[in-house]
C-alpha cells in the first residue's frame, strides 16, 4: 500500500477528504437545476430584463472552453503551475455561469425551440446529450479537481482522461444549444 505522503516529480500528495464535498456538491447542484425545471415561475417578471442571461450563459461557457483548451495545452508541456490556473479560471466560469443559469431559470419560464426538419433533429440531439453529460461533469470534474490538488497525479490523470474531453463536450454544446434557441427567446 502507498503512503499518502509519497513525493512525485510534481511534489507530495496530500490526504484531502473531498468525497463528501463532491457527493454532496453534485447531488445539491442537480437537485437544484431539476427543482427549477418543475417550479412554477413568477408572471410578474418581465421577461425581456430577463433575456441578456442566456447570452451571458453562452460567453461564460465560451470561457470555460478556453480556459479548459489553455488548461490541456498547457499540461502537454508539463506545465503544472499554469494548468493549474487555467484550472481554476475554468471553474470560475463554470460556477459564474451556474449562478446566472440558475437566476435565469428561476425567474423565466422555459423557451420552446421553434424550428422543424434537420435542425430540430441536430437541435436535441446536442441538447439531450448536454443535458446529461452536464449532470455528469459535475462530480466529474469535482473528482478531477481534488485529486489533481491533493496531488494524487496518477489517479487524476486517470479520470481527467474522461473529465476533460466531456468538459469541452458540455461547454461547446452550451454555446450551441444557445446559438440554435435564440431566435426564439
Amino acid at each position: 500500500m502507498e503512503k499518502n505522503n509519497r513525493s512525485s516529480e510534481y511534489g507530495p500528495e496530500r490526504n484531502i477528504h473531498y468525497t463528501p464535498w463532491v457527493t454532496g456538491l453534485s447531488i445539491l447542484i442537480v437537485a437544484i437545476v431539476a427543482v427549477l425545471y418543475v417550479m412554477p415561475k413568477d408572471q410578474t417578471v418581465d421577461h425581456e430584463t430577463l433575456v441578456f442571461l442566456p447570452r451571458l450563459n453562452a460567453i461564460f461557457n465560451s470561457f470555460t472552453t478556453l480556459f479548459l483548451l489553455g488548461a490541456l495545452f498547457f499540461i502537454r508541456r508539463k506545465n503544472i503551475t499554469l494548468h493549474r490556473r487555467f484550472i481554476y479560471a475554468a471553474f470560475a466560469s463554470t460556477f459564474l455561469f451556474l449562478i446566472s443559469y440558475l437566476y435565469y431559470h428561476s425567474m423565466a419560464p422555459s423557451t420552446s425551440y421553434g424550428g422543424d426538419g434537420v435542425l430540430a433533429i441536430i437541435y436535441y440531439f446536442i441538447l439531450i446529450t448536454h443535458i446529461v453529460l452536464a449532470a455528469m461533469i459535475v462530480p466529474l470534474a469535482l473528482v478531477s479537481f481534488f485529486r489533481g490538488l491533493s496531488m494524487k497525479v496518477e489517479k487524476h490523470r486517470k479520470i481527467a482522461r474522461w473529465t476533460m474531453p466531456l468538459w469541452l463536450y458540455v461547454s461547446i454544446t452550451g454555446v450551441l444549444v444557445y446559438i440554435l434557441i435564440s431566435p426564439y427567446y
